[in-house]
């Protein structure tokens, strides 16, 4: 059981045992009943590792609007855990960018699907801004996002293909993109902020959690194998320390700088996830693919076991 139900549970016995020993015996009186927690109104919003989008983190979730939202993602774990106890709009959307979370609309992908490589329901129309999905009364947001403002995907696209013309050899990527990243980062600052801003005016009283990245690459970089489409693929070594330290750690930095300016909690899942990244045994991310056969994209992502870890730290920042 959740913290965040069993707390619940607990007062609720407690309640009804103080109610038994304060009211009068027999006829006198009847219990009067312990009135039910209010449902706690929740707003999910973010990116691809809140919605889930792969295969390895279950079916497709209503409405079919191209977000991918999955039934093992986190929010989705703990709406069915917590069931009536939260009230959840899960809003998150796959290729969200902070803009696309509290300003500008977005028009989704979909989830690839092998053989044909994209959606076969696709194109989709544009989803409004996720934040129009907060309701002024909510009692807590989360959001998780960032990494697509970097342009994350197309970086590990690029890396696997400059990694394969060096036959692993180099750092072709870091040579490609270092110089511009100082900038990405600038506009990331900024736009989280600004997001955070928007978030708190348009729910007030609202607690505002935001959630990290994961561990996806090792310390040690040379465990993960070249070549290898469940790992990184063709994925250079040099490259891959590269994207631990000067891509992955600086993103969870300003999140976290962000949201302790805002005075917010940062849920931090880069500690517990170590020993956990696609390369290692027990992984909770899966690599380029989840499986070859059949063919399923993972497209470096959490599984529902890194889902379900992000559910646990979820859910005790729930608690606050």
């Amino acid at each position: 059981m959740p913290r965040f139900l069993s707390r619940l549970a607990v007062a609720g016995s407690a309640a009804a045992l103080a109610a038994g020993l304060l009211s009068p015996t027999g006829a006198q009186a009847a219990v009067k009943p312990v009135p039910r927690p209010a449902a706690l109104r929740w707003a999910a919003l973010g990116d691809s590792y809140t919605a889930g989008l792969i295969e390895a983190t279950g079916g497709l979730t209503d409405p079919r609007d191209g977000c991918a939202r999955t039934t093992l993602s986190y929010p989705e774990v703990l709406r069915r855990d917590l069931g009536s106890l939260v009230d959840l709009r899960n809003v998150s959307c796959s290729g969200a960018t902070t803009e696309n979370v509290y300003a500008t609309k977005q028009t989704p992908m979909g989830r690839p699907l092998p053989p044909l490589g994209t959606d076969p329901d696709a194109p989709y129309p544009p989803v409004p801004p996720q934040i129009d999905a907060v309701p002024p009364d909510a009692d807590v947001v989360t959001v998780g996002i960032g990494g697509n403002d970097l342009g994350f995907g197309g970086i590990l696209k690029d890396c696997i293909e400059l990694g394969a013309a060096t036959l692993g050899r180099g750092t072709p990527c870091k040579d490609k993109y270092d110089a511009s990243l100082p900038d990405r980062f600038h506009r990331l600052n900024g736009d989280y902020g600004d997001m955070l801003d928007a978030l708190h005016s348009k729910a007030r009283f609202a607690r505002v959690i935001t959630v990290g990245y994961p561990h996806l690459v090792p310390e040690d970089a040379s465990l993960c194998r070249y070549g290898d489409p469940l790992q990184f693929a063709t994925f250079t070594t040099g490259d891959l320390e590269w994207a631990r330290t000067a891509v992955l750690e600086p993103l969870n930095g300003v999140v976290a700088a962000q949201t302790a300016r805002h005075q917010d909690t940062f849920v931090d899942l880069y500690p517990d996830s170590a020993g956990h990244s696609v390369c290692d045994a027990d992984h909770w991310l899966d690599g380029v693919l989840t499986s070859v056969i059949p063919l399923k994209y993972a497209l470096v992502h959490p599984n529902a076991t890194g889902q379900a870890h992000i559910a646990e730290h979820v859910d005790r920042a729930l608690l606050g």
